[in-house]
């Protein structure tokens, strides 16, 4: 028995009770904290970590001979991204990062390597996990990475400087990708497993950030580290096709926290409005903020729409560079917009700490640079249109 979800996809059974399962898990345990934890700033919530590792939430995208869910189709994990970041984008983005770290082990990884580093996340207890990339002058060129690793012998010698690493403080194992010859720009691109309590490693401290606090940000460090050849994913030079692929799926999953974060805002204008009172009536009566609403609806409808086809196309194994560009260009813009609509509804009350939609919107920003800025998914957009 399949069930329809409104822009026609067919769900079984089992994926729209994974769907339900974040939307109540959102409601009851993410939502209630929002407020909490932007203010906590440099900390994230660990305790909810281990809640949603124990009802599966954490590690429900990940093979069943790994111990995972087994849900490894795109479009339900967006649906249920969807529902996380309904509840709050920071927390939601959080708890399901195991999937951003599985993605290079899962693209580049042997099967004994994907057994080692995918099975510990699909326990009650997992790992927190990174993937660090960003470098202090290497954004969206992923190519032009500076953090150099050489062959000594068995081992790898890693030394560098990654930013914007998300989850550093707290991670255990952090993939890291460096290139063993800078000339070769994405041909040099290798990827390794680097443990935490390796010599050399060290983390600096959380980032103060805008928005999305909830998951927590900090440089590291690597002096010297040593890696074993073991710990390297894939061969050398093959790095970059496994951090495409996985951006790939990421900015898709991207496009669906931000339209997860568009309905949050969308339905608490929707209630504020039709309880707010001007002018003798509900101000959603008034037809500018009535045709604002409409927007807001419009572009949240968007957001999901093209989200939804561009994980369609992943899950049938389409190249899907452009479509995941579309999805993240238009979900984060459109959040952007969203949420500042939201708070011009609500007016003062918007801006003041009240009520959530001003947090909304330092939220949404985040959406438009991570991952690659919406500069650069215009130019991905754009070099594809002219190659027509």
């Amino acid at each position: 028995m399949t069930h329809i979800v409104r822009d026609g996809i067919e769900l079984s059974e089992e994926q729209v009770e994974f769907v339900a399962l974040a939307r109540d898990f959102a409601e009851r345990e993410i939502r209630p904290r929002a407020r909490e934890v932007d203010e906590a700033d440099t900390q994230s919530p660990l305790d909810l970590w281990a809640r949603a590792a124990s009802i599966g939430l954490s590690a429900y995208m990940l093979p069943t001979e790994y111990g995972g869910g087994g849900v490894t189709d795109l479009v339900t994990q967006c649906l249920v991204q969807q529902e996380l970041c309904y509840g709050d984008i920071g927390i939601g983005n959080f708890l399901t990062s195991s999937a951003f770290f599985a993605g290079p082990v899962e693209a580049l990884g042997d099967e004994e390597q994907k057994k080692r580093w995918l099975t510990p996340l699909t326990g009650n207890n997992p790992p927190v996990t990174s993937v660090a990339v960003t470098e202090p002058g290497v954004g969206s060129d992923s190519a032009s990475l500076k953090t150099r690793a050489v062959r000594e012998g068995d081992d790898y010698v890693l030394n560098g400087q990654k930013t914007w690493i998300s989850n550093a403080p707290y991670a255990q194992w952090i993939i890291v990708f460096a290139t063993v010859d800078a000339s070769l720009r994405s041909k040099g691109i290798t990827a390794f497993l680097v443990e935490r309590d390796m010599p050399g490693v060290s983390v600096g401290q959380p980032m103060q950030k805008m928005g999305q606090r909830g998951i927590v940000n900090a440089e590291v460090f690597l002096d010297n580290v040593r890696v074993p050849v073991e710990n390297r994913l894939g061969e050398e030079g093959k790095g970059f096709y496994g951090l495409m692929r996985t951006f790939d799926a990421s900015r898709i999953l991207i496009g669906a926290g931000a339209t997860g974060l568009s309905r949050a805002a969308l339905d608490a204008t929707i209630k504020y409005a039709s309880e707010r009172e001007q002018f003798g009536k509900p101000i959603i009566e008034h037809q500018a903020v009535a045709f604002r609403i409409a927007d807001m609806a419009a572009k949240t409808d968007v957001s999901h729409l093209v989200t939804m086809r561009a994980a369609r196309l992943f899950d049938q194994g389409e190249f899907v560079a452009v479509e995941s560009a579309i999805a993240k260009l238009t979900a984060s813009e459109n959040t952007t917009w969203v949420t500042n609509a939201a708070l011009q509804t609500h007016g003062g009350w918007g801006y003041s700490r009240e009520f959530l939609v001003e947090k909304w919107l330092r939220d949404a920003k985040l959406e438009e640079i991570e991952e690659g800025t919406s500069d650069i998914q215009r130019l991905i957009i754009s070099r594809a249109v002219q190659r027509r």
